[in-house]
């Protein structure tokens, strides 16, 4: 029996001491591999690479964030056309004069006089008439965009005819004024005119004037107007002209009513007049 008990005694020590061996030659390949920089082989169990797109895996936020921002980019890229294509265009300093219908001006070949045509005529239409070539679109042209249409149209009877075009009646600059001043209408613009002295020309500011909010209306192109507010009254409270904006041709001032002027009309006479008997008084 003794003999047994020993046996069984040794068996356990050998099984213990076998494990113990194996545990030391594991901590041992694994500090070799930590030494030698290798990494250790990957576990089988591993979640999908970022660019796998794997069913029921939801993509890390920082994959998310690298491949949402070149999409913004290309939106913003992709938009900046058409919200540019809707949005009125800055007009070119110092614009040529363009022809309207109304308007006169004389064509005059320097090689061939025989074609020259004085007091040609803008039709309500925009085209005029031509001796031998008939009728032709000039609305809206300039002065060396007219004579250019005109060299490209007589090409085909002349060679390399040389042509001038001389304005002779056309419309003259102006603005209008409207609203609460003296004499609303259209006036000539002479010079140079700041939107005070427009008013001045149209006769000044009424009594129903809201002059704090006088608007400027200007027209930047055939489908865009633009349109500003001015505190006429503060310049003048001020004397600080600084703000004083010069008008161009075809511009538009209004002065609205003010607040008291709007609701007058609805107020008794009697009311009114003892309103201010009361504020006169002692």
């Amino acid at each position: 029996m003794a003999t047994t008990g020993t046996n069984q005694i040794l068996r356990v020590m050998g099984a213990g001491l076998l494990l113990a061996l194996m545990a030391a030659a594991g901590v041992a390949q694994t500090a070799s591999a930590t030494q030698s920089g290798t990494q250790p082989a990957p576990s089988p169990v591993v979640s999908a690479p970022a660019s796998v797109a794997t069913p029921g895996v939801s993509t890390p936020a920082s994959s998310t964030q690298a491949s949402t921002k070149p999409a913004a980019a290309a939106i913003v890229t992709a938009g900046a056309p058409a919200s540019s294509a809707g949005t009125p265009q800055l007009q070119t300093r110092a614009p040529r004069y363009e022809i309207h219908a109304g308007d006169s001006f004389d064509v005059n070949f320097d090689l061939s006089p025989e074609f020259n045509q004085p007091g040609v005529v803008v039709q309500p239409d925009g085209y005029i008439t031509l001796r031998a070539i008939g009728d032709i679109k000039v609305d809206g042209q300039t002065v060396p965009q007219l004579a250019q249409t005109l060299r490209k149209a007589y090409s085909k009877i002349l060679h390399d005819p040389i042509i001038s075009v001389v304005l002779k009646d056309f419309e003259k600059p102006y603005f209008i004024a409207d609203g609460q001043i003296g004499r609303p209408g259209k006036y000539d613009l002479r010079g140079t005119v700041t939107l005070t002295q427009a008013l001045a020309i149209a006769g000044g500011l009424s009594d129903s004037s809201k002059h704090s909010q006088v608007m400027l209306f200007r027209r930047v192109n055939d489908q865009w107007v633009e349109a500003k507010l001015f505190n006429v009254k503060k310049m003048e409270k001020t004397g600080n002209l600084d703000e004083d904006p010069y008008l161009h041709p075809g511009d538009m001032v209004f002065v609205p009513k003010n607040f008291f002027s709007k609701i007058s009309r609805f107020i008794p006479q009697s009311s009114v007049g003892t309103m201010v008997h009361s504020g006169t008084g002692p």
